[in-house]
């Protein structure tokens, strides 16, 4: 925060819109997580987001720069502070979000879905690559997503600051006095001398301390901050007390009118120079910063409270002196967005008035009465304390309102609605709500939730019911398909559990052939292993249907839908793929044609192996070279029943390269069940071709060197003693030279 110091704040309009703009987000974030699109609470809390980001409001991308507990615009911190900027930043913070540039004109639906993603938790977020790959996945266009790497930031920071930040907020809190080492109070003493980082560490403890609701708890937290302040300046640097003090009359500014009001006249509890310290604060308060702590609560609450007035009036015992204070913060208020707003003369009046004039209800209020009022902002918190409810009780009945809670509760309603509507057009209606809602289930992954909505909607699909709401059950289905929810299940297939998984995968199968194209296109356009192996698991649970989709997909003219294509072909095996298969070995696309081969290797039969001899047989040298190359990449024993076919049905005098191909990769994948077709190979060749022939026989004999088990070994002692020429000769050298070393490495 000391880092802002040197950079010019925000205007006081450019605050106020910020801090709008803040509520905003935070009211519409929960509405989203509540409510379907549909709800009218949706178009309110959205309606007032999209306003203030139109094109008309904003003339330029807003660049917001997310801190741990503020957002910067362009790099100018707020003028003031404000809650909702702190609750802002946190949900994005969790989120790893370090900037946000935000397009004018994003509409309600945009806006909705990104505040539904940062609705997630930050888990299930991050399992998925990160917001900004999320957000990236959604096609999300009116915002732009920056992630740091807040690990990184922190461990660069130096940690004392952070720790004593969090020691005096804790101290202050519990009623303890502060006990820092050195480095604390260096820390701290930094902390004193910055008039706005004291303003943080005020405001801090006041929201903190707020949720207990008492005032005189809120008052004792702040007068021990600043108690045990002037404590430790008073021992370490005396002579910057005074300015130390002015420091706190400046953040004395930052309160709000409770708070600042609580801690000048709250007398309980507080120890006997508590009174002169404050006064002493106060007395240093000076005129700009009395202004501004007027025209920030009369933005804030667009006008003047009673808490307010008392505050200012005691703050300010001179009238003349008021009215001059009041005309100051006038100048502030009217450069806001209240300023700018219809009537406000004579809303300014009004706040003048309150301001500047001494009110009293004695005339009309009893003293009992008065006191009774008093008490009263305080005797729900002291019923609170005092109620004998267990905690399980309490936190039961707070687990109703929970975000899971409600969506539950509108689970409950539609699915009821669906089941007793009797009237086919009621029903019909409700149907786009329910559209709604399962897309913002599966958009956070409530599977078990969306099952139960989506069965209503299917059985009436293919149910015995009325032709209207048959229709309108299958209109349904084809919504739901065109919208993303393929997107939001994709995004969930890698980090899901195989109980949820398999929920994801009856569901799917469930809405029938309309699924399996949007199922394959996400196929075609998926990287990550393990979400193509369950997208391929869910179109594998299509069965026919499945197939010939893949069947027509083969002829797309993208490569990379030929090669799912064959993925699927693979994964539903058997000979009734090989012609499909083989029309694939001749694609233009080196990659499709691997695939092709390595599928059909898969395979495995007799028959598939008949396709490939046929294939290289009548193949262009090119293509099969293509084919050998792919096999060879099928590095275990699945591929050495092919090439021993290889060598029993392929023309070695037509075909030597080829040959030559498959003994070499025989002899490299080292399978015992190799050593007979070698063994045959070792023995072929023709008197009238005898270089051809020396270079089989070397081939084979070197491949058997290399498997290496004693039936190879026999086979090669066997050629060098009983075998033509040629045979000897080849067997004799691998008898010598190979073998032997790796009797050695084997001893």
């Amino acid at each position: 925060m000391s880092g802002l110091m040197d950079t010019e704040p925000l205007a006081p309009a450019d605050t106020a819109r910020l801090i709008e703009f803040a509520r905003a987000c935070k009211a519409a974030a929960r509405a989203v997580l509540l409510y379907p699109a549909a709800h009218p609470a949706i178009a309110a809390t959205l309606g007032r987001i999209v306003h203030s980001t139109s094109a008309e409001v904003l003339d330029r991308p807003l660049k917001l720069t997310v801190l741990p507990e503020t957002v910067l615009v362009d790099g100018r911190p707020p003028a003031r502070p404000d809650q909702s900027l702190v609750e802002l930043a946190a949900l994005l913070h969790d989120h790893l979000v370090g900037e946000i540039v935000i397009h004018p004109g994003g509409d309600v639906d945009a806006w909705r879905t990104f505040l539904l993603l940062i609705g997630r938790s930050p888990e299930s977020v991050r399992g998925e690559g990160g917001i900004s790959r999320a957000w990236t996945m959604l096609a999300g266009r009116h915002i732009d997503l920056r992630e740091i790497d807040y690990a990184q930031v922190l461990r660069e920071r130096s940690p004392s600051a952070t720790a004593t930040w969090d020691q005096i907020i804790k101290n202050c809190l519990e009623g303890t006095s502060f006990e820092l080492d050195e480095e604390g109070v260096r820390e701290l003493l930094a902390i004193t001398g910055d008039a706005e980082r004291l303003s943080e560490l005020m405001t801090t403890i006041e929201s903190r301390s707020s949720a207990s609701g008492n005032v005189s708890i809120k008052a004792a937290a702040l007068m021990r901050m600043l108690r045990d302040i002037v404590s430790v300046v008073s021992k370490n640097k005396p002579d910057e007390l005074d300015s130390t003090l002015r420091n706190m009359a400046t953040a004395l500014g930052a309160l709000s009118p409770d708070a600042l009001m609580a801690l000048i006249s709250e007398r309980s509890n507080q120890e006997e120079d508590d009174p002169q310290l404050i006064a002493a604060v106060v007395s240093r308060m000076s005129d700009r910063t009395i202004a501004k702590f007027v025209s920030r609560n009369v933005i804030d609450d667009g006008g003047a409270t009673d808490r307010l007035a008392q505050a200012f009036q005691t703050l300010v015992r001179d009238t003349e002196e008021r009215e001059r204070l009041v005309t100051m913060a006038q100048t502030e208020v009217a450069a806001s967005p209240l300023g700018s707003t219809a009537g406000f003369e004579t809303i300014w009046n009004g706040v003048a008035q309150k301001l500047l004039t001494s009110y009293s209800d004695k005339p009309y209020v009893s003293q009992e009465y008065a006191r009774q009022l008093s008490f009263a902002r305080t005797r729900a918190i002291d019923v609170e304390h005092s109620s004998d409810d267990p905690p399980e009780r309490l936190s039961g009945w707070i687990s109703t309102v929970a975000t899971s809670a409600l969506r539950t509760l509108d689970l409950t309603l539609l699915l009821d609605l669906l089941n007793i509507e009797a009237d086919d057009k009621k029903w019909a209606a409700l149907t786009p709500t329910v559209i709604g809602m399962l897309e913002d289930l599966l958009l956070v992954g409530d599977f078990e939730a969306a099952a139960q909505l989506l069965a209503v909607i299917v059985r009436e699909s293919t149910g015995d019911g009325s032709k209207g709401r048959r229709q309108a059950a299958l209109t349904s289905i084809d919504m739901l398909v065109a919208g993303p929810m393929m997107r939001h299940v994709v995004s969930h297939l890698g980090t899901i559990d195989e109980t949820q998984f398999g929920r994801v995968k009856d569901m799917c199968v469930s809405l029938g052939e309309v699924l399996v194209r949007p199922l394959a296109e996400a196929l075609s356009a998926e990287d990550r292993v393990r979400t193509r192996e369950r997208l391929t698991a869910i179109l594998v649970g299509f069965g026919a249907v499945g197939r010939r989709t893949a069947e027509r997909l083969k002829n797309s003219p993208n490569a990379a839908v030929r090669r799912t294509a064959i993925l699927l072909l693979r994964e539903f095996g058997g000979t009734e793929a090989l012609p499909d298969l083989t029309e694939l070995l001749n694609d233009s696309e080196p990659r499709v044609q691997r695939e092709a081969v390595r599928a059909i290797v898969n395979i495995g039969t007799t028959r598939a192996f008949q396709v490939l001899g046929q294939a290289l047989q009548r193949g262009t040298p090119q293509s099969r070279d293509a084919i050998m190359q792919a096999a060879s990449l099928v590095r275990d024993e699945r591929a050495t029943p092919l090439f021993a076919y290889m060598l029993r049905h392929i023309d070695h005098r037509r075909l030597t390269s080829t040959y030559l191909h498959a003994v070499e990769s025989l002899g490299t994948l080292k399978d015992p069940e190799a050593v007979a077709p070698l063994k045959e190979a070792l023995y072929k060749g023709e008197w009238w071709a005898p270089r051809r022939t020396a270079s089989l026989r070397s081939a084979a004999a070197l491949a058997l060197a290399r498997i290496g088990t004693p039936e190879a070994r026999i086979a090669l002692e066997e050629a060098a003693a009983l075998g033509p020429r040629g045979t000897r000769s080849a067997a004799r050298t691998q008898l010598t030279q190979a073998l032997p070393e790796q009797g050695e490495v084997r001893q």
